[in-house]
């Protein structure tokens, strides 16, 4: 731990101007995002018990020194690592949902859709949120870092459905439907994540698709969505 500690520090002396005290910071960054997406590979090889920091440290080719000084813990580590990706997949959404435009089918279309977006929606991911889901339970720090997140982003879900229910007349409590099509979505994640029945990212899509023109028939004719 001091010895890493010292590495981190060796170069940081009394004269050291403003923009190289930036690049330190900078270099900090770095280096904790790779031992995060280190991390992450480790949860996807070996799941959530058999991660280790020796891992973790091999997998990002640094010293295991370096990862305690980082993150002091694997359970410090790991909140990390669930908090980076719980902030990338807000992020994607949200930039998902902005570009829809003001249109409601559009928007619910366009984060159905983002789901399945490669740089969100891949085995590597799918399997470390797996990971984490098995864990959530008994882990009440982890329900409480994604907790705000989910509520956030499932409100903007009945708000869409009470929005076409309102102008399609369609007879589904808002709620209701809301929570059919978040379930529906995290079947298909955990269909992908276990390579069940040769389901690909473009089928998935395509039978999330196939859903929306079930459930909102009117705003989704059949087709419209291929």
């Amino acid at each position: 731990m001091k010895a890493a500690a010292r590495e981190e520090r060796s170069s940081d002396t009394s004269g050291k101007t403003e923009p190289e005290k930036r690049g330190r910071k900078a270099s900090k960054e770095v280096r904790q995002q790779q031992l995060i997406e280190a991390t992450i590979d480790s949860l996807a090889k070996r799941g959530y018990s058999e991660t280790t920091m020796a891992d973790v440290a091999d997998g990002a080719g640094l010293s295991r020194g370096i990862v305690n000084f980082h993150f002091e813990s694997k359970e410090k580590l790991l909140v990390a690592t669930l908090a980076y990706m719980a902030d990338e997949y807000a992020a994607h959404w949200r930039v998902a949902l902005t570009k829809a435009g003001e249109d409601p089918a559009r928007q619910l279309r366009a984060l159905v859709a983002a789901d399945f977006d490669r740089s969100i929606c891949n085995k590597r991911k799918l399997a470390a949120w797996c990971a984490f889901w098995g864990e959530a339970k008994s882990r009440p720090t982890y329900q409480a870092l994604c907790g705000a997140r989910d509520a956030a982003y499932q409100k903007i879900f009945i708000d869409l459905c009470a929005t076409l229910k309102h102008g399609g007349g369609y007879a589904y409590e808002p709620q209701v439907m809301a929570l059919a099509l978040s379930a529906m979505l995290e079947g298909l994640w955990l269909r992908l994540m276990m390579g069940t029945e040769d389901v690909t990212r473009e089928s998935a899509l395509q039978a999330a698709n196939e859903f929306l023109s079930a459930a909102f028939p009117k705003h989704y004719p059949p087709d419209s969505g291929r």
